[in-house]
Protein backbone atom coordinates (compact mmCIF):
# COMPACT_ATOMS: atom_id res chain seq x y z
CA UNK A 1 0.00 0.00 0.00
CA UNK A 2 2.88 2.20 0.87
CA UNK A 3 4.00 2.08 -2.66
CA UNK A 4 0.83 2.59 -4.06
CA UNK A 5 1.06 6.53 -2.32
CA UNK A 6 4.33 6.85 -3.89
CA UNK A 7 3.02 6.43 -6.82
CA UNK A 8 0.00 8.77 -5.77
CA UNK A 9 2.10 11.47 -4.34
CA UNK A 10 4.88 11.49 -7.45
CA UNK A 11 2.04 11.56 -10.21
CA UNK A 12 0.36 14.53 -8.65
CA UNK A 13 3.45 16.24 -8.66
CA UNK A 14 4.20 15.32 -12.16
CA UNK A 15 0.42 16.28 -13.15
CA UNK A 16 1.01 19.92 -11.57
CA UNK A 17 5.00 20.29 -12.91
CA UNK A 18 3.93 19.14 -16.21
CA UNK A 19 0.75 21.64 -16.29
CA UNK A 20 3.32 24.58 -14.88
CA UNK A 21 5.99 23.59 -17.66
CA UNK A 22 8.01 25.96 -19.98
CA UNK A 23 9.20 23.31 -22.22
CA UNK A 24 6.74 19.76 -22.37
CA UNK A 25 9.04 18.04 -24.79
CA UNK A 26 12.01 18.44 -23.38
CA UNK A 27 11.26 17.25 -19.78
CA UNK A 28 14.57 15.87 -18.31
CA UNK A 29 12.97 12.58 -17.83
CA UNK A 30 16.26 10.65 -17.23
CA UNK A 31 17.70 13.62 -14.53
CA UNK A 32 14.63 12.86 -12.71
CA UNK A 33 14.65 8.80 -12.45
CA UNK A 34 18.64 9.26 -11.59
CA UNK A 35 17.24 12.08 -8.81
CA UNK A 36 14.36 9.79 -7.22
CA UNK A 37 16.86 7.00 -7.31
CA UNK A 38 18.90 8.65 -5.42
CA UNK A 39 16.54 9.71 -2.56
CA UNK A 40 15.23 6.48 -2.37
CA UNK A 41 18.88 5.17 -1.87
CA UNK A 42 19.32 7.66 1.12
CA UNK A 43 15.57 7.63 2.32
CA UNK A 44 15.91 3.84 2.90
CA UNK A 45 19.67 4.08 4.62
CA UNK A 46 18.61 6.75 7.00
CA UNK A 47 15.25 5.29 7.89
CA UNK A 48 15.45 1.56 7.30
CA UNK A 49 19.00 0.30 8.19
CA UNK A 50 19.78 0.22 11.96
CA UNK A 51 23.72 2.00 9.93
CA UNK A 52 21.60 4.97 9.04
CA UNK A 53 19.26 5.20 12.14
CA UNK A 54 22.33 4.91 14.34
CA UNK A 55 23.99 8.20 12.58
CA UNK A 56 20.57 9.91 12.49
CA UNK A 57 20.30 9.81 16.13
CA UNK A 58 23.89 11.02 16.51
CA UNK A 59 23.36 13.88 14.48
CA UNK A 60 20.21 14.36 16.30
CA UNK A 61 22.30 14.49 19.24
CA UNK A 62 24.66 16.39 17.95
CA UNK A 63 22.98 19.15 17.86
CA UNK A 64 21.10 18.76 20.76
CA UNK A 65 24.18 18.99 22.61
CA UNK A 66 25.37 22.14 20.81
CA UNK A 67 21.83 24.08 22.02
CA UNK A 68 23.24 23.08 25.24
CA UNK A 69 26.23 24.80 24.45
CA UNK A 70 24.23 27.91 23.53
CA UNK A 71 22.85 27.87 26.38
CA UNK A 72 25.53 29.45 28.33
CA UNK A 73 25.39 32.62 26.31
CA UNK A 74 21.73 32.96 26.89
CA UNK A 75 21.81 32.38 30.17
CA UNK A 76 24.27 35.03 30.72
CA UNK A 77 22.64 37.32 29.33
CA UNK A 78 19.34 36.63 29.80
CA UNK A 79 19.72 34.68 33.41
CA UNK A 80 17.79 37.09 35.43
CA UNK A 81 14.38 36.13 33.83
CA UNK A 82 13.08 34.44 35.97
CA UNK A 83 10.78 31.85 34.26
CA UNK A 84 8.76 29.10 36.06
CA UNK A 85 9.27 25.94 36.84
CA UNK A 86 8.79 23.64 33.96
CA UNK A 87 8.50 26.68 31.52
CA UNK A 88 9.76 26.88 28.22
CA UNK A 89 10.61 30.54 26.56
CA UNK A 90 10.46 29.84 22.59
CA UNK A 91 12.38 32.94 22.33
CA UNK A 92 15.47 31.35 24.48
CA UNK A 93 15.41 28.19 24.16
CA UNK A 94 14.82 27.81 20.30
CA UNK A 95 15.53 31.40 18.42
CA UNK A 96 18.74 33.07 20.37
CA UNK A 97 20.80 29.60 19.81
CA UNK A 98 21.06 30.66 15.81
CA UNK A 99 23.48 33.22 17.18
CA UNK A 100 25.69 30.39 17.79
CA UNK A 101 24.79 28.26 15.07
CA UNK A 102 25.70 30.91 12.87
CA UNK A 103 28.65 31.85 14.90
CA UNK A 104 29.80 28.24 14.44
CA UNK A 105 29.41 28.51 10.51
CA UNK A 106 31.38 31.80 9.84
CA UNK A 107 34.12 30.09 11.85
CA UNK A 108 33.84 26.67 9.17
CA UNK A 109 33.97 29.23 6.47
CA UNK A 110 36.48 31.27 7.87
CA UNK A 111 38.97 28.38 7.55
CA UNK A 112 37.73 27.11 4.31
CA UNK A 113 35.72 24.13 5.43
CA UNK A 114 32.84 25.01 4.17
CA UNK A 115 33.95 25.67 1.16
CA UNK A 116 35.35 22.68 0.41
CA UNK A 117 32.46 20.52 1.30
CA UNK A 118 30.33 22.23 -0.96
CA UNK A 119 32.43 22.51 -3.87
CA UNK A 120 33.14 19.12 -4.32
CA UNK A 121 29.90 17.84 -3.08
CA UNK A 122 28.13 20.16 -5.57
CA UNK A 123 30.43 18.58 -8.41
CA UNK A 124 29.92 14.62 -7.29
CA UNK A 125 26.10 15.82 -7.71
CA UNK A 126 26.62 17.23 -11.07
CA UNK A 127 28.61 14.09 -12.31
CA UNK A 128 25.75 11.69 -11.19
CA UNK A 129 22.67 13.53 -12.00
CA UNK A 130 24.55 16.24 -14.57
CA UNK A 131 22.04 19.11 -13.91
CA UNK A 132 24.57 21.78 -14.44
CA UNK A 133 27.65 22.78 -12.14
CA UNK A 134 26.52 25.54 -10.84
CA UNK A 135 23.34 24.62 -10.30
CA UNK A 136 24.62 21.41 -8.42
CA UNK A 137 26.43 23.85 -6.49
CA UNK A 138 24.03 25.94 -5.93
CA UNK A 139 21.89 23.58 -4.62
CA UNK A 140 24.42 22.57 -1.91
CA UNK A 141 25.61 25.52 -0.89
CA UNK A 142 21.90 26.81 0.11
CA UNK A 143 21.69 24.20 2.20
CA UNK A 144 24.44 25.22 4.21
CA UNK A 145 24.45 29.05 4.16
CA UNK A 146 21.02 29.69 3.87
CA UNK A 147 19.16 32.85 2.48
CA UNK A 148 20.06 35.54 1.64
CA UNK A 149 23.61 34.91 2.14
CA UNK A 150 23.94 32.16 -0.50
CA UNK A 151 23.34 34.62 -3.20
CA UNK A 152 26.38 36.00 -2.99
CA UNK A 153 28.31 33.16 -3.76
CA UNK A 154 27.02 33.45 -7.40
CA UNK A 155 27.11 36.94 -7.24
CA UNK A 156 28.93 37.29 -10.47
CA UNK A 157 26.48 35.04 -12.26
CA UNK A 158 23.31 35.88 -11.06
CA UNK A 159 23.18 39.06 -13.75
CA UNK A 160 23.93 36.46 -16.72
CA UNK A 161 21.57 33.76 -15.77
CA UNK A 162 18.79 32.86 -18.47
CA UNK A 163 15.14 33.12 -16.87
CA UNK A 164 15.46 29.45 -16.80
CA UNK A 165 18.68 28.80 -14.67
CA UNK A 166 17.21 31.71 -12.60
CA UNK A 167 14.04 29.17 -11.74
CA UNK A 168 16.58 26.59 -10.87
CA UNK A 169 18.48 28.14 -8.46
CA UNK A 170 15.70 30.20 -6.76
CA UNK A 171 13.43 26.65 -6.50
CA UNK A 172 16.80 25.08 -4.56
CA UNK A 173 17.11 28.21 -1.99
CA UNK A 174 13.45 27.98 -0.78
CA UNK A 175 13.45 24.17 -0.64
CA UNK A 176 16.31 24.02 1.46
CA UNK A 177 17.01 24.87 5.15
CA UNK A 178 20.07 26.69 6.14
CA UNK A 179 22.93 24.63 8.81
CA UNK A 180 22.13 27.96 11.20
CA UNK A 181 18.40 26.54 11.12
CA UNK A 182 18.81 23.14 11.80
CA UNK A 183 19.35 22.73 15.90
CA UNK A 184 15.88 25.28 15.98
CA UNK A 185 13.75 23.23 13.89
CA UNK A 186 15.07 20.08 15.79
CA UNK A 187 13.84 21.65 19.33
CA UNK A 188 10.58 20.94 17.68
CA UNK A 189 10.26 18.33 15.41
CA UNK A 190 12.19 15.04 15.78
CA UNK A 191 15.71 15.72 14.42
CA UNK A 192 16.03 12.39 12.17
CA UNK A 193 13.24 14.05 9.84
CA UNK A 194 15.15 17.61 10.05
CA UNK A 195 18.56 15.66 8.68
CA UNK A 196 16.79 13.53 6.15
CA UNK A 197 14.45 16.39 4.62
CA UNK A 198 17.76 18.60 4.10
CA UNK A 199 18.82 15.42 1.97
CA UNK A 200 15.97 15.18 0.12
CA UNK A 201 14.56 18.61 -0.43
CA UNK A 202 18.33 19.25 -2.42
CA UNK A 203 17.43 16.25 -4.74
CA UNK A 204 13.42 17.54 -4.91
CA UNK A 205 14.06 20.86 -5.91
CA UNK A 206 16.22 19.63 -8.93
CA UNK A 207 13.36 17.13 -9.49
CA UNK A 208 10.90 19.89 -9.72
CA UNK A 209 13.35 21.96 -11.69
CA UNK A 210 13.43 19.04 -14.39
CA UNK A 211 9.89 19.29 -14.83
CA UNK A 212 8.43 22.74 -14.38
CA UNK A 213 12.10 24.54 -16.08
CA UNK A 214 13.51 21.70 -18.49
CA UNK A 215 16.57 23.08 -20.37
CA UNK A 216 20.25 21.88 -21.13
CA UNK A 217 23.07 22.66 -18.20
CA UNK A 218 25.53 25.14 -19.07
CA UNK A 219 29.20 23.34 -19.27
CA UNK A 220 32.59 25.08 -17.35
CA UNK A 221 30.92 27.68 -15.26
CA UNK A 222 33.29 29.78 -13.53
CA UNK A 223 32.33 29.68 -10.09
CA UNK A 224 32.48 32.56 -7.35
CA UNK A 225 34.53 31.29 -4.35
CA UNK A 226 32.96 31.96 -1.33
CA UNK A 227 34.93 34.95 -0.17
CA UNK A 228 33.28 36.03 2.67
CA UNK A 229 35.22 35.01 5.79
CA UNK A 230 38.97 34.82 3.64
CA UNK A 231 39.72 38.35 2.90
CA UNK A 232 38.61 39.85 6.38
CA UNK A 233 40.16 39.16 9.85
CA UNK A 234 38.87 36.24 11.70
CA UNK A 235 37.34 38.18 14.82
CA UNK A 236 35.51 41.07 12.16
CA UNK A 237 34.38 37.74 10.53
CA UNK A 238 33.11 35.98 13.51
CA UNK A 239 31.51 39.23 14.63
CA UNK A 240 29.35 39.98 11.39
CA UNK A 241 28.18 36.42 11.45
CA UNK A 242 27.30 36.94 15.20
CA UNK A 243 25.51 39.81 14.28
CA UNK A 244 24.40 38.35 11.32
CA UNK A 245 22.81 35.57 13.48
CA UNK A 246 21.17 37.73 15.89
CA UNK A 247 19.48 39.86 12.86
CA UNK A 248 18.01 36.08 11.69
CA UNK A 249 16.18 35.01 15.34
CA UNK A 250 15.07 38.54 15.96
CA UNK A 251 13.41 38.75 11.92
CA UNK A 252 11.79 35.58 12.62
CA UNK A 253 10.84 36.37 16.53
CA UNK A 254 9.07 39.29 14.89
CA UNK A 255 7.24 37.19 11.59
CA UNK A 256 6.15 34.71 14.29
CA UNK A 257 4.12 37.04 16.89
CA UNK A 258 2.87 38.58 13.38
CA UNK A 259 1.52 35.46 11.44
CA UNK A 260 0.84 33.96 14.84
CA UNK A 261 -1.57 36.88 16.52
CA UNK A 262 -3.06 36.55 12.31
CA UNK A 263 -3.76 33.21 12.28
CA UNK A 264 -5.27 33.28 16.02
CA UNK A 265 -7.42 36.73 15.04
CA UNK A 266 -8.32 34.50 11.86
CA UNK A 267 -9.56 31.48 14.23
CA UNK A 268 -11.29 33.19 16.49
CA UNK A 269 -12.98 35.46 13.92
CA UNK A 270 -14.57 32.20 11.73
CA UNK A 271 -15.02 30.48 14.63
CA UNK A 272 -17.59 33.16 15.57
CA UNK A 273 -19.04 34.14 11.94
CA UNK A 274 -18.92 30.11 10.80
CA UNK A 275 -18.95 27.90 13.97
CA UNK A 276 -15.20 26.38 12.90
CA UNK A 277 -11.88 27.73 12.68
CA UNK A 278 -9.83 29.45 9.88
CA UNK A 279 -7.30 26.45 9.46
CA UNK A 280 -9.82 23.93 9.98
CA UNK A 281 -10.80 25.23 6.49
CA UNK A 282 -7.72 25.74 4.82
CA UNK A 283 -7.40 21.83 5.51
CA UNK A 284 -9.83 20.93 3.44
CA UNK A 285 -7.92 22.67 0.34
CA UNK A 286 -4.85 20.71 1.29
CA UNK A 287 -6.26 17.60 2.77
CA UNK A 288 -6.64 15.45 -0.61
CA UNK A 289 -2.99 16.29 -1.50
CA UNK A 290 -2.14 14.67 2.05
CA UNK A 291 -4.44 11.63 1.19
CA UNK A 292 -2.14 11.66 -1.92
CA UNK A 293 1.01 11.58 -0.02
CA UNK A 294 -0.25 8.54 2.10
CA UNK A 295 -1.67 10.09 5.24
CA UNK A 296 -4.18 7.90 6.52
CA UNK A 297 -7.78 9.57 5.44
CA UNK A 298 -8.68 10.04 9.35
CA UNK A 299 -6.20 12.33 9.40
CA UNK A 300 -5.94 14.32 6.35
CA UNK A 301 -7.90 16.99 7.80
CA UNK A 302 -5.58 18.09 10.28
CA UNK A 303 -2.48 17.59 8.13
CA UNK A 304 -3.47 19.47 5.51
CA UNK A 305 -4.66 22.11 7.85
CA UNK A 306 -1.12 22.61 9.04
CA UNK A 307 0.71 22.16 5.29
CA UNK A 308 -1.61 25.36 4.45
CA UNK A 309 -0.61 26.86 7.82
CA UNK A 310 2.92 26.92 6.44
CA UNK A 311 2.37 27.93 3.26
CA UNK A 312 0.51 31.12 4.70
CA UNK A 313 2.49 31.55 6.94
CA UNK A 314 6.02 30.09 7.62
CA UNK A 315 7.40 26.60 8.70
CA UNK A 316 7.80 27.75 12.80
CA UNK A 317 4.03 28.46 12.68
CA UNK A 318 3.16 25.51 11.02
CA UNK A 319 5.84 22.98 13.83
CA UNK A 320 3.98 24.91 17.05
CA UNK A 321 0.75 23.44 15.48
CA UNK A 322 1.96 20.08 14.86
CA UNK A 323 3.08 20.39 18.32
CA UNK A 324 0.24 20.37 19.59
CA UNK A 325 -1.20 17.70 17.44
CA UNK A 326 1.29 15.24 17.01
CA UNK A 327 0.51 12.98 20.30
CA UNK A 328 -2.86 12.17 18.08
CA UNK A 329 -1.71 11.64 14.53
CA UNK A 330 0.01 8.54 13.73
CA UNK A 331 3.44 8.01 13.43
CA UNK A 332 3.39 7.90 9.35
CA UNK A 333 1.68 11.10 9.49
CA UNK A 334 3.92 12.65 11.84
CA UNK A 335 7.06 11.58 9.59
CA UNK A 336 4.93 12.89 6.44
CA UNK A 337 3.91 16.53 7.98
CA UNK A 338 7.49 16.62 9.43
CA UNK A 339 9.14 16.28 6.65
CA UNK A 340 6.70 18.27 4.68
CA UNK A 341 7.62 21.10 6.77
CA UNK A 342 11.80 21.43 6.66
CA UNK A 343 11.38 24.08 3.71
CA UNK A 344 11.39 28.04 3.27
CA UNK A 345 8.38 27.42 0.83
CA UNK A 346 5.92 29.63 2.02
CA UNK A 347 4.95 33.22 0.75
CA UNK A 348 7.11 35.30 2.47
CA UNK A 349 10.41 33.73 1.24
CA UNK A 350 9.43 34.14 -2.14
CA UNK A 351 9.65 38.49 -1.17
CA UNK A 352 13.22 37.55 0.52
CA UNK A 353 14.34 35.53 -2.49
CA UNK A 354 13.01 38.28 -4.74
CA UNK A 355 14.58 40.98 -3.04
CA UNK A 356 17.63 39.00 -2.34
CA UNK A 357 18.24 39.05 -6.52
CA UNK A 358 16.97 42.42 -7.40
CA UNK A 359 19.54 43.78 -5.28
CA UNK A 360 22.62 41.90 -7.20
CA UNK A 361 20.94 42.43 -10.45
CA UNK A 362 17.60 44.84 -11.04
CA UNK A 363 17.12 42.79 -14.89
CA UNK A 364 17.43 39.38 -12.66
CA UNK A 365 14.96 40.56 -10.15
CA UNK A 366 12.40 41.45 -12.80
CA UNK A 367 12.93 38.03 -13.95
CA UNK A 368 12.19 36.32 -10.64
CA UNK A 369 8.84 38.85 -9.73
CA UNK A 370 7.25 37.19 -12.67
CA UNK A 371 7.62 33.87 -12.27
CA UNK A 372 7.31 33.95 -8.41
CA UNK A 373 3.87 32.39 -8.26
CA UNK A 374 5.19 29.18 -10.03
CA UNK A 375 8.40 29.55 -7.63
CA UNK A 376 6.49 28.92 -4.84
CA UNK A 377 4.53 25.85 -6.36
CA UNK A 378 7.49 24.60 -7.13
CA UNK A 379 8.97 24.81 -3.77
CA UNK A 380 5.88 23.39 -2.47
CA UNK A 381 5.83 20.65 -4.83
CA UNK A 382 9.73 19.77 -3.80
CA UNK A 383 8.30 19.02 0.00
CA UNK A 384 5.55 17.14 -1.79
CA UNK A 385 8.42 14.63 -2.97
CA UNK A 386 10.34 14.69 0.14
CA UNK A 387 7.79 13.88 2.35
CA UNK A 388 5.82 11.50 -0.02
CA UNK A 389 8.94 9.46 -0.08
CA UNK A 390 9.81 8.94 3.85
CA UNK A 391 5.69 7.76 4.41
CA UNK A 392 6.99 4.55 2.51
CA UNK A 393 8.79 3.39 4.75
CA UNK A 394 6.11 4.02 8.02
Amino acid sequence: MNIVFLFTGLAFVFCIGWLLSSDRKHIRYKNIAVLLALQLIISFLCLNTSGGVYVLSQISTFFSWLIAQADGGVNFVFGGIVIKEGGFVFFFGVLMPIVFISALVGILNYIKVLPFIIKWTGWLLNKVANMGELESYFAISTAVLGQPEVYLTIKDQIPKLTEQRLYTICTSAMSAVSAAMLASYMKMVPGKYVVVAVFLNILSALIISCIINPYKPEINDKLTEIKRGNEDPFFQVLGTYILDGFKLAITVGAMLIGFVSLVTFLNNTFIALLGTSFVTIIGYVFAPIAFLMGVPSNEILSVGGIMATKLITNEFVAMGILNGAAAGLSAKANAIIAVYLISFANFGTVGIVSGSIKAISEKAGLHVARFSMKLLIGATLASVISATIVGIYF
